[in-house]
């Protein structure tokens, strides 16, 4: 079958020698010169053809079989690549039921709480926030490297947003006795409620999280940047440049040994999908204000 896909491909080729050849023995015959001189030439032209051929055939064959070694590694690639992506949507499909599954007992652990008003409701209360945070940053995970990750985009009102976020870790600002700043910003942006929510919601989040005692404060800078900063135990010079990488800790992972390095990551992403900038500055024992880019937005998700 190679040796005929061959012949076919060289078609052109050998009618033109047979066209030259040809011309040959019609000249000969015009002149009246004698045929037989004629064979001499077409015998060695179609010896040097047939060498040609043979020579060009193994190059061809060489490559055939490269080419069917390549299509054989594709294929086998390719049934990879569909086995994985089998692997992760059956991942996404189990860790979706998980999360549904779990907030099913920390609503009813909520609805619990309600009309209690101590110390360790608030605590309780407080720590049911941090699972459920968990549970929705598991979920944020697998979104953004699935093929159905989409972002919708309305124009919101940044008040409604932050007061949300804030609503969540109320309890937490009460028992810890730390004190919240805030001020409306009176700000309306074009974004993904849901994934922006996300973020702040992790920034706050970390604040409370690092800050023993003092305050948070949210703010808006010219050029519609939100900052979030608090009086926290800060973030040490070396590790900052790197807080947003996948899984870094850096100093205050040491020392809190629960930290996963997964928040900022997260939030990086998201802010780069909603086409936002976010940036760090802190100092050691001073505190970390998080900024928010808000005017560098598109309305398409990369």
């Amino acid at each position: 079958m190679k040796f005929w896909n061959y012949i076919k491909s060289k078609i052109t080729f050998l009618a033109l020698y047979v066209l030259i050849f040809a011309m040959l023995c019609v000249s000969f015959a015009l002149y009246g010169l004698p045929i037989a001189a004629v064979a001499y030439p077409i015998g060695l032209g179609l010896l040097l053809v047939i060498a040609y051929l043979a020579l060009d055939y193994r190059k061809y064959k060489k490559q055939c079989e490269k080419i069917s070694e390549l299509e054989n590694k594709i294929s086998r690639l390719t049934e990879m690549i569909s086995s994985e992506k089998a692997k992760s949507r059956q991942r996404m499909d189990y860790y979706s039921v998980w999360a549904h599954q779990i907030k099913t007992p920390i609503a009813s652990m909520r609805l619990s709480l309600q009309g209690e008003d101590s110390a360790l409701s608030r605590k309780l209360g407080a720590d049911l926030n941090r699972i459920e945070s968990y549970a929705d940053m598991v979920m944020t995970y697998l979104r953004l490297d699935s093929e159905s990750t989409d972002y919708v985009f309305a124009e919101c009102d940044l008040d409604s947003i932050i007061r949300s976020c804030v609503r969540k870790f109320s309890g937490e600002f009460i028992a810890r006795k730390i004190q919240l700043i805030y001020k409306p910003v009176r700000e309306a942006v074009l974004t993904d409620e849901k994934w922006l929510s996300f973020v702040i919601e992790q920034v706050l989040s970390n604040a409370l999280k690092y800050t023993p005692s003092g305050s948070i404060s949210i703010f808006m800078e010219p050029g519609q940047v939100l900052a979030i900063k608090d009086t926290g135990i800060g973030i040490a010079g070396d590790d900052l440049p790197r807080i947003f990488d996948q899984g870094f800790t850096g100093y205050n992972g040491r020392t809190d040994k629960k930290a996963s390095g997964i928040g900022l990551y997260l939030c990086k992403r998201i802010c780069d999908d909603l086409g936002y900038e976010i940036s760090a500055e802190s100092q050691l024992g001073k505190g970390t204000t998080i900024r928010l880019n808000l005017s560098k937005k598109h309305v398409q998700a990369n």
